[in-house]
């Protein structure tokens, strides 16, 4: 019978799932923790949803997503078994998982039961029939992880041992927007980050010419597209920090903005907008940057989730290989621009997130609301 986790542990367990990264830094999670359950259940926090910019939730699900896996990393740290459940209330569409916890005798894999007929969150639709003929039984088995990384002993790490061994990575990664230098990402480091992703059922992969310069223009043009449209403007504003009159727990502060590009074909979000920041430097940043399309194979609610876990567990393992990361998620908000981003010869797959990848500085920590604002404990 599961004990119910001490109070420091439940903080430490909640701690680690929000150091995720969100969009806007917006941190749009609550969660709820039952003694009598042993169950901590994830909730969407729609009154920090970005109507303008995301109007779908589909990237309030993926930062949320990102949460999930923190927190099954953190359990697996902490030598405590995490069954975790997809959209586990239909009729709830904003609870998006629980995950029962239990004390680990011996080492055994984290299982991902997505329950059947998992709801969508604000009219995303129903769930495919894929989606519901893998609910209720897709567990992961106790074999090898599928990144690569071995044991101590030389044999292959089991799921929960690859897991436990990304939890360094949660307080270390941060999100760069700042300039790489040229070197390139290893074929072999590149061969795990894809491993990575499919190992939480999303596809992961590098631009090459001719895709790359197209996804490139979409960025510039997406990111023209925010500066001349006032809504998403006012709303970018609305999570942008100034440090010197408040101490912000949440939102993009103006030490993360990161300096302008002397070329002005950076990649990365300009959080400054149509405004300026007074001192900003200007430098010039990598001429070809690397950058990764994190793709799922539907584009359901449960599809996103999958797909925040997906980019969270190749960020903590990037982070372990000195591989800086930051995103260009532009494009991707707006419907018209995101279908062009698909690969251009097999045409398949809907693009979730725009990975920039390489070595340069780590970037700042950015803010975290307390736990006591995000966790709820109840009998």
């Amino acid at each position: 019978m599961p004990r119910s986790l001490d109070d420091a542990t439940l903080t430490g367990l909640v701690a680690d799932a929000t150091a995720a990264p969100s969009m806007h830094n917006a941190q749009p999670w609550q969660f709820r923790y039952t003694r009598a359950g042993h169950t901590l259940t994830l909730l969407a926090d729609l009154d920090r949803a970005l109507p303008e910019e995301d109007p779908a939730t589909r990237a309030l699900h993926v930062g949320c997503g990102a949460a999930l896996l923190n927190l099954r990393v953190s359990a697996a740290h902490h030598g405590l078994e995490a069954v975790t459940t997809l959209l586990p209330e239909p009729s709830a569409p904003a609870v998006l998982a629980s995950v029962r916890l239990g004390v680990r005798a011996v080492a055994r894999p984290a299982h991902e039961n997505e329950a059947r007929g998992g709801g969508e969150a604000r009219g995303g639709g129903e769930a495919t029939a894929e989606d519901e003929a893998r609910a209720g039984g897709e567990a992961r088995g106790e074999g090898e992880a599928p990144t690569g990384s071995e044991a101590p002993t030389g044999g292959a790490l089991t799921e929960n041992e690859a897991l436990a061994a990304l939890h360094p990575a949660i307080e270390q990664r941060h999100t760069s927007r700042y300039p790489f230098d040229d070197a390139l990402v290893p074929e072999d480091v590149r061969a795990l980050l894809v491993a990575a992703a499919r190992a939480e059922g999303a596809d992961f992969s590098f631009l090459a010419s001719p895709h790359l310069e197209t996804v490139l223009g979409l960025i510039r043009d997406a990111e023209g597209y925010d500066r001349g449209d006032p809504g998403r403007e006012a709303e970018q504003h609305h999570w942008t920090r100034d440090t010197k009159t408040e101490a912000p727990v949440d939102g993009i502060p103006d030490y993360a903005f990161g300096p302008r590009d002397a070329h002005e074909q950076a990649t990365t979000r300009d959080f400054v907008g149509t405004g300026v920041l007074p001192g900003r430097a200007r430098v010039p940043f990598e001429k070809r940057p690397q950058l990764a399309l994190l793709t799922t194979s539907s584009d359901h609610s449960v599809d996103w989730l999958r797909a925040g876990q997906a980019l969270e567990r190749v960020l903590l393992l990037a982070t372990l290989h000195g591989v800086s990361t930051s995103f260009s998620t532009q494009p991707i908000e707006w419907p018209d621009l995101r279908w062009v981003l698909r690969d251009p010869v097999f045409g398949s797959g809907h693009a979730q997130m725009i990975i920039r990848l390489g070595y340069g500085p780590t970037g700042p920590r950015t803010p975290r609301r307390p736990t006591n604002q995000v966790l709820t404990i109840e009998p």
